[in-house]
């Protein structure tokens, strides 16, 4: 069966991202960002070397919110990206043997050809479940096409 027949397996490339939960991340650093930056800038007993420091701390903390919303699960013709929080690792198809989202996961584990298992953080069913369950069905689908076929 093609992709183009398969309704479980969508058009490559394709993007798989926990989209609520970075829209979530980004707004509360975001936030955090402009209020911590005007307590500085408001704040009259502050020198500037304390009005810095209050805006560092909160670049950092924007920064880790970033951080956190970094996770994405890239599918091409090719194989698949995986872009966890400080790491990316390029997968084959056929390196691929299952993708695995179990009741209690909190993201998506890839079972690889290596006797390892790889994180995705791509697909996580933290605020969106449903979306999540959609997504990991659908890289599973994708696994097992591209993956099986390839190597009959």
């Amino acid at each position: 069966m093609t992709a183009a027949f398969d309704p479980r397996t969508p058009a490559l490339p394709v993007t798989f991202r926990p989209t609520r939960t970075r829209v979530v991340l980004l707004s509360v650093g975001t936030v955090m960002f402009a209020v911590i930056t005007a307590v500085a800038v408001t704040l009259e007993r502050l020198n500037p070397g304390e009005r810095v420091s209050f805006v560092v701390t909160a670049l950092l903390f924007f920064g880790v919110l970033a951080l956190l919303s970094r996770p994405k699960v890239v599918a091409d013709e090719t194989g698949v990206t995986v872009v966890n929080l400080t790491r990316t690792r390029r997968l084959d198809w056929a390196e691929i043997l299952r993708v695995n989202l179990r009741p209690g996961d909190p993201w998506v584990f890839l079972d690889l050809s290596d006797g390892t298992s790889l994180p995705a953080l791509g697909i996580q069913p933290g605020i969106a479940k449903e979306h999540a369950i959609r997504d990991a069905r659908a890289l599973r689908a994708l696994a097992e096409e591209r993956g099986t076929s390839k190597q009959s």
